[in-house]
């Protein structure tokens, strides 16, 4: 481990020959600097470890420096250098940007403290901003959204893309699980290589092991000449099968013997070529009932299924429909020179309530439909286009919005003369669960009618479940 590295900056030449033999006696790798200009300049050239930085100096003031290690953005702990009884200056410093302070005369036992508190809570701060960034990322590789399950997703793709093994994607049409592959590939070892996708569902049956292993010239009727085969192309990279429920039994035969062997031979030649592929693939329906009913191989099934990614439809990801449609809005505004800045709160509401059996990929055809078709600063419910121009935000399996908050109410609150008053918090979430079993789970649609955001009854679930009974 290489040591910590250390500047100072001190115009007094055995005040600062002194502080920079206590921090090698301390562990540091020391460079003395008597000009404010110079040493500011090797800072941020190197960015070390640690500044110890005198305030009085004759060519820039210690203020300046530190305002100008701010702007660069440099990573750099500083402590600073006062006189006895200086806490104005002190103060000051630490607005600007110094991480501590010491006054002076001071023990090298006194500078190790300091150094070392302030190196631990650097280290405590960026490790809680990388797991913060982990844990909760607004958006990752593409996708757009901050919720729960997305959260779940962006981790999975960091994990399957350290691994070489092969990912199967789950997810509704429209979820966007051809982005998720080629996230997985774009993080992995094999960015530098190919990305090759397949529709199996494109393909023609007869064309299949053609469009997938290549051919020779004279192979079959209508082959002029060679052609190199997506398995082949993808050699070194990754290989995105997507729609894969699609193929039929003869196909899956042929891809799993590709993926035990790892062979690859054209049609119409008898020599073998063996590659280097990683498997992804992908199918809006659900594998298991496709092996049940006999028309996907189960042995096909767990070669490819050994990191499996399930895509959560729009529907489920709380207010990432709002974040997506904004940066929707914005996308396609700056396509088509429009001056759209936001959504009313009606659209808003419809946006929340909506099911949108189409998932990401029919949202982004409505607010571009939108932006091309009308004009104004806030999209209105008046401009969107069917279904949601139709769609009866009022109703919930038949039932209106106002009959379904009261039926909640009723239900929390029952016979005032016959029960005895509850604690709010027991209150709200008798009404919550309630307006929750009204709309068949749907979260998002019970928030909309009950005005609140789906995220505040996540939040508020949580909290119950953790025990926590205050009301927010």
């Amino acid at each position: 481990m290489s040591a910590l590295q250390a500047i100072v900056i001190e115009d007094n030449s055995p005040i600062g020959a002194l502080y920079s033999e206590m921090l090698r006696q301390i562990g540091y790798e020391v460079s003395l600097f008597e000009s404010g200009n110079l040493g500011l300049s090797a800072v941020i050239e190197t960015s070390p470890d640690v500044l110890l930085l005198d305030l009085e100096l004759p060519d820039l003031h210690g203020y300046e420096i530190l305002q100008r290690l701010t702007a660069a953005k440099v990573d750099t702990q500083v402590v600073v250098i006062t006189g006895h009884s200086s806490v104005e200056a002190a103060v000051k410093s630490m607005r600007l940007g110094a991480g501590d302070f010491i006054e002076k005369p001071f023990s090298q036992e006194r500078l190790k403290t300091t150094l070392d508190n302030l190196m631990r809570n650097h280290r405590m701060s960026q490790e809680l901003k990388v797991l913060k960034e982990q844990i909760q990322r607004d958006g990752y590789a593409g996708f757009v959204g901050s919720s729960l399950p997305m959260q779940v997703v962006y981790r999975i793709i960091d994990n399957a893309a350290k691994s070489r093994a092969a990912v199967f994607v789950t997810g509704e049409s429209g979820t966007g699980k051809e982005l998720c592959a080629q996230a997985i590939h774009e993080r992995s070892d094999r960015s530098e290589g190919p990305f090759i996708a397949v529709n199996c569902g494109a393909i023609p049956r007869d064309l299949f092991e053609s469009e997938v292993f290549g051919h020779v010239k004279g192979a079959f009727s209508g082959a002029t000449s060679d052609r190199v085969g997506a398995a082949e192309q993808a050699d070194g990279g990754t290989l995105f099968l997507d729609e894969i429920g699609e193929m039929d039994l003869d196909q899956q035969v042929k891809l799993l013997r590709f993926i035990q062997s790892g062979q690859v031979q054209r049609v119409g030649s008898n020599k073998a070529k063996q590659v280097n592929v990683r498997f992804v693939c992908a199918t809006n329906r659900n594998p298991l009932e496709l092996i049940a009913s006999g028309t996907f191989r189960e042995d096909l099934y767990y070669r490819l299924n050994v990191i499996p990614v399930c895509l959560p439809p729009l529907r489920e990801r709380d207010d990432d429909v709002l974040r997506i449609a904004l940066h929707m809005l914005y996308q396609y505004c700056e396509e088509e020179n429009k001056q759209f800045t936001g959504f009313s709160a009606e659209v808003e509401q419809l946006l929340l309530a909506y099911p949108w059996p189409g998932n990401v990929r029919q949202l982004g055809n409505v607010i571009h439909n939108t932006v091309l078709l009308a004009d104004g600063e806030q999209v209105e419910a008046s401009m969107l286009p069917e279904p949601l121009a139709s769609y009866d935000i009022g109703s919930v399996a038949g039932q209106p919005a106002s009959h379904l908050i009261d039926v909640a109410q009723n239900s929390a609150a029952g016979d005032e003369d016959l029960q005895p008053l509850a604690p709010l918090w027991k209150v709200e979430k008798r009404v919550i669960e309630r307006a929750i079993a009204h709309c068949r789970g749907n979260v998002a649609v019970a928030a909309a009618h009950l005005g609140v955001s789906a995220s505040t009854i996540y939040r508020k679930k949580k909290q119950w479940e953790e025990g926590d009974t205050g009301v927010i």
